[in-house]
């Protein structure tokens, strides 16, 4: 009877003769395997993706390695995806054995990979259809699980040693045209180097690569700069997207790839210098920033994919810790934290990216701030929304004015409107001009109406509405786009007389800065805010201030208006131009009007604003009397009907 230690010894005996006769057939079958494997994968590809991939000559080279000519996938009428004309790679066949291919080395040898959109379609569209999901539809994914088998296959098939020659890069959208052509690349002991020519229809340039690489520690430390003096020209997003940028170098690190506990991990660093930007919904000027880094951590997990708040943002000198999580645990919740800790406020203002401010060039300040904003959203409970804001002021206060002098509110000055970049008449915002109305020569009523209508709190708040900012965001997260603003008579004050009407990032963020300081520092009252406010405001074609308005409207003084006429001018400031539509071919007010000004009537009697005695006289209908009727699209009475009204004579009672 055989002893266990003979049993084991036999079963080992066994498995080895078993994988040495497996290896004995692989060597000796492998050439054959390799071109049936290849024949499936095509038979596979013109199935299902209804393509033709063909290798002219595959062969096996020394134990792991193999040697491929003429590589072809080509979707059917469509151009070719790719062309390789000699390649060579090794795999480990220890993660062969398990299921995984992980390239050893690799040289390849002339050949383009192109990807082409035209009025026939994309030449990839085929490969991008999705596979259904054979558990349901209803199967919660794991982040953390999913990302690391995505990372771990691709860093695989990037070999530790690697050499490529020649091989280009196409880009054809409808046209626009880019070509990357990577020269000469290469990867030896850790160790990337190459040099990419980039050429579009604008610029041909220069790219090189250098740093350390290694796939299978998941480490890297990486720098793309110029091979010649200048910037980096991004290309393609101009032409497709109208978004000019360069940078002059970007340095990136990642230093840890790691899954343990359920979650994974992703840390490193990611810099750019000189980094600019040009497009027409940023700014109207170039938008460069001299300095930035992000130290990043990345967390995913089984339900949420998050940046830690342990991660840095540095912009100049400005520092900041974000915090952003998408979690699908229970509810889907967006999540997003600001965090800046406490700085020296010239600092700040230094540290404004050129071109994105450019009214706060020469702006000096003094004391410290801090900053926290705190947002959270709710898909499935959107009404739960939080937005909250926080500036910790420490002895801050602004001691030089930039190019927007903001002290110029409190005495005579020049208001030019600009719309459309163009700069309207001008008009004199003080006593000389006859139709300047100082706020206590306006009617009460129409001070009621517009502040109600435009900004309920604006004697008690310091430039914004919380409130109003939550509701915005949800409409505009309803509609999927800006729909709508948040702007009280601050905001739109300082939008009129110190900036432009440009639907911008770079406005509204100058917008926000400056009505902050206009309103925190107590620059002008708020009775005088309101009084150049209701100078300046257009009501309607070249109309500008209450002045010409009540004239132009009703051939009045701003002191005589009715509760009715006030409740009229209220409701066209959104859109002052198109005042004639909300009247009728008889001149009267149409029903829509009519409800939008009894819904600002009623609400004014609601809130205690209105009395009873106010609104006596409400029925009579509203007459334009002044130049606005010309403008109203009236009907044309009959010839004969307008000669037999011209000669009837009155009754005779």
């Amino acid at each position: 009877m055989k002893t266990r230690k003979q049993k084991l010894i036999l079963i080992t005996k066994i498995v080895a003769i078993t994988i040495l006769l497996l290896i004995i057939f692989f060597l000796v079958f492998r050439n054959a395997i390799l071109k049936q494997t290849i024949a499936k994968v095509a038979v596979k590809i013109e199935r299902e993706y209804n393509g033709s991939f063909s290798i002219r000559e595959a062969s096996f080279v020394g134990i792991s390695g193999l040697s491929f000519q003429d590589i072809v996938l080509v979707p059917k009428n469509a151009d070719t995806i790719f062309s390789i004309k000699k390649m060579k790679t090794s795999v480990n066949l220890w993660q062969l054995l398990v299921g995984d291919i992980q390239l050893g080395t690799l040289e390849m040898e002339t050949g383009f990979v192109q990807l082409v959109k035209n009025k026939n379609g994309r030449n990839y569209d085929a490969f991008l259809k999705k596979k259904e999901d054979g558990n349901g539809s209803n199967t919660k994914r794991d982040y953390a699980q999913f990302a690391y088998q995505i990372i771990s296959k691709v860093l695989n098939l990037i070999p530790t040693d690697m050499k490529v020659e020649n091989l280009v890069f196409r880009l054809d959208d409808n046209g626009k045209k880019t070509t990357i052509n990577f020269q000469k690349l290469k990867l030896n002991n850790n160790q990337l180097e190459t040099t990419v020519t980039v050429k579009t229809k604008a610029f041909t340039e220069q790219i090189c690569i250098s740093g350390f690489a290694n796939p299978r520690d998941k480490k890297a430390d990486i720098r793309f700069f110029n091979c010649n003096t200048g910037t980096i020209k991004i290309p393609y997003l101009d032409e497709r997207f109208l978004l000019k940028s360069s940078f002059d170098s970007i340095h990136l690190n990642i230093q840890n790839i790691d899954k343990s506990g359920g979650e994974l991990h992703i840390d490193g660093f990611a810099s750019v210098v000189n980094l600019m930007i040009n497009h027409p919904k940023i700014a109207k000027k170039d938008v460069t920033i001299k300095k930035a880094k992000f130290d990043f951590r990345f967390l995913l997990g089984s339900d949420f994919v998050s940046i830690d708040s342990s991660s840095t943002v540095q912009l100049n000198k400005v520092k900041l810790h974000p915090y952003l999580e998408y979690e699908t645990q229970e509810d889907t919740i967006y999540k997003l934290k600001v965090s800046i800790p406490k700085m020296q406020a010239q600092d700040f203002i230094t540290s404004l990216p050129d071109g994105l401010f450019t009214h706060f060039q020469g702006m000096e300040a003094q004391g410290k701030f801090a900053y926290q904003l705190n947002f959270m959203f709710n898909k499935n409970k959107p009404n739960r929304l939080i937005f909250e804001s926080n500036l910790k002021k420490d002895n801050l206060k602004i001691i030089k004015y930039g190019e927007a002098n903001l002290n110029k509110l409190n005495s005579e000055f020049v208001y030019r409107a600009i719309i459309q970049n163009v700069q309207q008449r001008p008009v004199l915002v003080g006593s000389e001009n006859p139709n300047y109305t100082p706020l206590d020569q306006i009617s009460p009523y129409l001070q009621k109406c517009v502040l109600t209508s435009e900004d309920p709190s604006f004697f008690s708040h310091r430039g914004f509405i919380t409130e109003a900012f939550k509701q915005s965001i949800l409409k505009n997260i309803r509609t999927k786009k800006f729909s709508r603003g948040a702007s009280t008579i601050s905001m739109q004050l300082i939008k009129n007389v110190f900036l432009t009407r440009e639907k911008t990032a770079s406005r509204k963020l100058e917008e926000i800065l400056l009505v902050y300081i206009l309103e925190n520092n107590r620059i002008a009252s708020k009775e005088r805010m309101l009084e150049v406010y209701f100078n300046i405001i257009e009501w309607g074609p070249n109309i500008y201030g209450i002045g010409e308005a009540s004239q132009f409207y009703f051939q009045k003084k701003p002191a005589n208006l009715t509760l009715k006429e006030c409740l009229f001018l209220a409701t066209i400031i959104p859109k002052p131009n198109k005042f004639m539509w909300q009247f009728d071919q008889d001149g009267k007010l149409k029903s829509f009007a009519i409800q939008q000004q009894k819904f600002l009537n009623n609400l004014m009697l609601r809130r205690g604003i209105l009395t009873a005695e106010d609104t006596i006289g409400e029925s009579i209908p509203l007459q334009l009397t002044g130049n606005a009727h010309s403008f109203l699209k009236l009907k044309v009475l009959d010839s004969i009907a307008v000669d037999s009204l011209a000669v009837e004579e009155p009754f005779d009672f």
